[in-house]
């Protein structure tokens, strides 16, 4: 089924404007930093950076703004690897505290050229990061280095709160979707490491890719049997005519039965679900913060986030 076909009313985004918008976005250009909003060409940048429901956001992108792997999704480019950038740590942190943020989300592109995946860099952000203020809550969307375990540990020794490490599609998929470097079976022992961390693990799945109900099914059974605590889920967009085709545009109440079926049947902590989520979505921010920060329970918190939401 063609993406190019006319897409349906919900998923219309709003352009970004406002001050806000403007102030981050300086900010970020400043300091020479990326950010998978851009990047990634997300949908939400104009709701996120613009404030609405709260205070902008951005997810920083860290090691370059070009990716080792090249995956049928993704918009990021790929190959020409660069250096690290040794000050990168500390203009996040400078960036984090410029903004105003109190829930900051990191991510990074693929940087299988390096040793360690750059892991050593990620750790190093997020000690920055805390070192200024240690009441911000950071979550940290890895890569799965490979499968390299002692990586991740690395990361998770720098004490994120949240640590998410994205499946994106049901195992029969995995390929045409990601890069042949990923795996199921990988991102889960990646996933499985972080749940059985004091860290709370989280995943993403896309829907749209020619995944059947069973499948999505397993992989909720798959994630939970692991140990992930928190599952989101998002419509695939097409980023363009060179990257792999929309199979079906789910409808919202698609979403809806799958954020009951992961809360209320897997029993996962909290589940974003809709068409315009993504891994890093305002809603799961404010339902960790309620969480977290403010010691409410599940119930309270899924609350708050909905109400995010709205």
């Amino acid at each position: 089924m063609s993406s190019r076909r006319r897409k349906p009313a919900w998923l219309k985004s709003r352009p970004p404007s406002g001050e806000r918008f403007t102030e981050i976005k300086s900010t970020l250009r400043d300091r020479n930093l990326h950010t998978v909003c851009e990047e990634a060409n997300c949908p939400n940048l104009g709701d996120c950076w613009s404030g609405r429901n709260g205070p902008g956001t951005a997810t920083f992108m860290l090691m370059g703004e070009r990716c080792s792997r090249g995956c049928n999704f993704c918009d990021v480019k790929t190959g020409g690897m660069d250096p690290l950038d040794p000050d990168e740590p500390e203009n996040v942190a400078d960036a984090v505290a410029e903004i105003g943020l109190d829930y900051v989300v990191l991510t990074s592109v693929d940087r299988d050229d390096l040793d360690d995946g750059g892991a050593s860099h990620f750790a190093a952000t997020i000690r920055a990061i805390k070192r200024r203020d240690p009441e911000i809550l950071v979550e940290a969307l890895i890569p799965d280095f490979q499968g390299d375990l002692d990586a991740v540990d690395t990361i998770v020794d720098a004490g994120p709160d949240v640590l998410a490490h994205n499946v994106e599609t049901v195992e029969r998929l995995q390929w045409p979707v990601r890069d042949r470097r990923a795996g199921y079976e990988q991102s889960l022992s990646v996933l499985e490491l972080i749940a059985n961390s004091a860290v709370y693990a989280k995943t993403s799945l896309m829907l749209g890719v020619g995944e059947y109900d069973h499948e999505v099914y397993q992989t909720l059974s798959d994630l939970r049997e692991v140990g992930v605590d928190i599952v989101t889920f998002g419509q695939y967009l097409q980023p363009s005519h060179s990257h792999l085709e929309v199979f079906e545009y789910a409808h919202p109440d698609a979403f809806d039965v799958w954020k009951a079926v992961a809360e209320e049947e897997f029993e996962f902590l909290y589940c974003a679900s809709g068409p315009m989520v993504r891994s890093s979505f305002k809603a799961g921010e404010f339902f960790v913060e309620a969480l977290v920060r403010e010691g409410k329970s599940i119930g309270e918190a899924r609350a708050a986030a909905s109400a995010a939401a709205e």
